[in-house]
């Protein structure tokens, strides 16, 4: 009020005024009476936002039912004597980058699943390649699942040996004809969201993406990896030239063309 100090209203409590100099003040004030405003200056307060109750176990109980009488498969909710339910959901893979699997190994059977055999820790030779655009992979899940853990689960189905930091899980959205993406936190519980949103596809879907944070940090890559990058990038550019160089050799050839049959003809 006095030195015309100003802050933010949430930091109000973090500031040390001193106020007691000689000349500084004509009214010895308090610090804290001097961070308070003037009467009839409006002051914004922080409001925490009220987080919503979570359901009861009767209400998922109508929920599951309301959502089960909807599905045409036999991919249904069950719900708990504990009040979790399990279900299924669908995740669409859209990775531009190539992920790292380990070299040499067969392919996962249901015998390793059952008794969690990590296969990639048997061998510490890696390479790297696409995984086919918009696979999808279904995914049986408790309420209690996070999004990180859906996230780890794709990856050792795949065998994916990369850090689970670099892959993101997004919900997708369709809302005037427009499709909206929204990055889901690690906390998150999907088999709720599917509940929600009910089992049409259509109107909430889940998508793995690239962990997009801005700059690639290439320090959280290993050596093989970023080997393995220059690989396929070097393989991209060859083909990409001659792409390019086909494309021109074609349309030089019509244009010889067109040149001979344009002889000798006026105009």
């Amino acid at each position: 009020a006095d030195c015309r100090y100003t802050c933010h209203q949430e930091c109000r409590s973090l500031i040390q005024l001193d106020c007691r100099r000689p000349g500084q003040c004509q009214s010895q004030l308090s610090p804290e009476s001097t961070l308070v405003p003037p009467c009839g200056q409006n002051v914004t307060q922080t409001v925490e936002e009220e987080k919503p109750e979570p359901p009861t176990v009767q209400e998922i109980k109508q929920r599951i039912e309301k959502y089960n009488a909807k599905v045409t498969n036999c991919l249904l909710m069950k719900l708990n004597d504990d009040g979790t339910y399990t279900g299924f959901i669908k995740v669409h893979l859209k990775l531009r980058r190539p992920v790292t699997v380990p070299a040499g190994i067969r392919p996962q059977s249901i015998y390793d699943a059952l008794k969690e055999v990590n296969l990639a820790e048997m061998t510490d030779k890696r390479t790297s390649f696409y995984l086919p655009l918009d696979a999808i992979k279904q995914l049986h899940i408790s309420s209690t699942t996070t999004v990180s853990e859906v996230i780890q689960g794709l990856l050792k189905k795949f065998m994916v040996v990369d850090n689970p930091q670099k892959f993101a899980l997004f919900k997708e959205m369709r809302k005037d004809g427009q499709v909206l993406f929204q990055k889901l936190p690690l906390t998150e519980y999907p088999l709720y969201l599917r509940l929600l949103a009910g089992p049409d596809t259509d109107v909430l879907s889940f998508v793995l993406k690239e962990n997009e944070t801005g700059e690639v940090e290439w320090d959280a890559f290993s050596i093989p990896e970023l080997q393995n990058f220059l690989m396929i990038l070097d393989k991209e550019e060859k083909d990409k030239i001659q792409q390019v160089h086909r494309k021109y050799e074609r349309f030089k050839q019509k244009l010889q063309q067109t040149l001979k049959e344009a002889r000798g003809k006026p105009g």
